[in-house]
């Protein structure tokens, strides 16, 4: 396989339009994440922490061990899990997939659905045209 054969089969995948199609989705989809995930953390998340007593959801964790101090240092940091971090992903990716969702809907109403048309058999080959005549003629010498 020499080397402009690959660089061509390359240019042909990479230039297809799904390809194009899909990259483009991804970073627009990047792009969305990005919104949403700011509208989850900075407008719905901070009134939901001040109807659940002022919590951040962020800052929710569970110390699994306590950081170790010497002289008012921290020698060693703790061991903490992140529960509240947990929590903002999925309230993030379920406002995210709802969005998606929505908007998915939204573009389907605008499709214009073809009506299917009758399928029609395939014209038969020479060959079955042939043996065809071939076998009404035995059936007429019979």
């Amino acid at each position: 396989m020499g080397k402009s054969t690959f660089l061509k089969e390359f240019k042909d995948f990479a230039m297809r339009g799904n390809v194009v199609d899909m990259a483009v989705g991804v970073i627009i989809g990047g792009a969305f994440g990005k919104i949403v995930s700011s509208i989850v953390s900075d407008v719905i998340m901070p009134p939901i922490g001040l109807l659940v007593g002022g919590v951040k959801f962020t800052d929710l964790e569970w110390v699994l061990k306590p950081a170790i101090l010497e002289d008012g240092v921290e020698t060693v940091a703790a061991v903490t899990l992140n529960y509240g971090n947990f929590l903002q992903n999925v309230f993030d990716f379920l406002i995210i997939a709802f969005s998606i969702f929505l908007f998915v809907k939204f573009i389907n109403k605008f499709k214009h659905k073809e009506p299917e048309k009758p399928t029609t058999p395939p014209e038969p080959s020479k060959e079955e045209v042939l043996l065809s005549e071939i076998r009404d003629l035995l059936k007429e010498k019979k």
